[in-house]
């Protein structure tokens, strides 16, 4: 039976000791594990920052002492390669972060979107950061407007939820998934804080995982649900680990 996954994380990569220089996280790692390769073929797909030059090249020099095969889907000014034949070549995908919005209407005029789909029932592992995150759900809050939050409601819905990203990090954040769960937006959102990531497998969330281990996990960064619950937005914290 083919399980179908996404890691959706508000993290992926981590600082290293060396100027500019980032390194995978927890989060990242588990998605070339769950391949069960012994060299997985990995393709960053960067639309929503424009496939900027900088960003793609820090991306690839962060996996140089991993054991992958490494690529990457661009499509500005135009594809780089056959949209469906590079996504399905892969084994993971991973989405950089940036504007979603920006993202979302790129892929549907160049059928990005169907051939995620098709790697997603395939069984590859997809998955990404901030606007790589939000991409694969209902929707969420994002910045692609500008400075003041709103709410893109046309994700590629893969995954039944709202989804709130740098819950820590960002004072808008909070404030308005709270909102969308009051006016009844979504039923459920799913949030991380900065490098945390959510694991979901056929649809339901299982693990919680964290890029860097914390010293203290009931209070280090973690993943949140949001529901309403008699009326009253309940918020329930998800530390790292498997969720019960």
């Amino acid at each position: 039976m083919t399980i179908r996954r996404v890691m959706a994380t508000s993290g992926g990569f981590v600082s290293t000791n060396l100027w500019d220089v980032m390194k995978p996280g927890k989060t990242l790692l588990r998605m070339l594990e769950l391949t069960g390769k012994e060299r997985p073929r990995v393709c960053f797909v960067l639309t929503a920052s424009g496939d900027n030059a900088q960003y793609l090249a820090r991306s690839y020099s962060a996996m140089s002492e991993t054991n992958c095969d490494v690529t990457h889907l661009q499509l500005f000014t135009q594809p780089n390669a056959p949209v469906m034949d590079r996504v399905m070549e892969s084994d993971v995908i991973w989405v950089g972060g940036g504007s979603v919005a920006n993202l979302l209407a790129l892929w549907r005029l160049h059928k990005v979107d169907i051939a995620l789909k098709a790697a997603y029932e395939e069984g590859k592992i997809i998955g990404g950061v901030s606007a790589g995150s939000i991409c694969w759900h209902q929707g969420g809050p994002t910045d692609s407007f500008g400075a003041e939050l709103r709410t893109v409601h046309n994700g590629l819905g893969f995954l039944p939820y709202g989804n709130a990203v740098h819950f820590d990090s960002e004072a808008q954040r909070r404030p308005l998934a709270h909102k969308l769960i009051a006016q009844d937006v979504f039923e459920t959102m799913y949030a991380t804080d900065d490098g945390v990531g959510i694991l979901y497998e056929n649809e339901i969330p299982v693990e919680i995982i964290a890029d860097e281990n914390s010293t203290n996990a009931s209070e280090g960064p973690a993943a949140y649900r949001l529901t309403k619950v008699d009326g009253e937005v309940r918020e329930d914290r998800l530390v790292p680990g498997l969720i019960r």
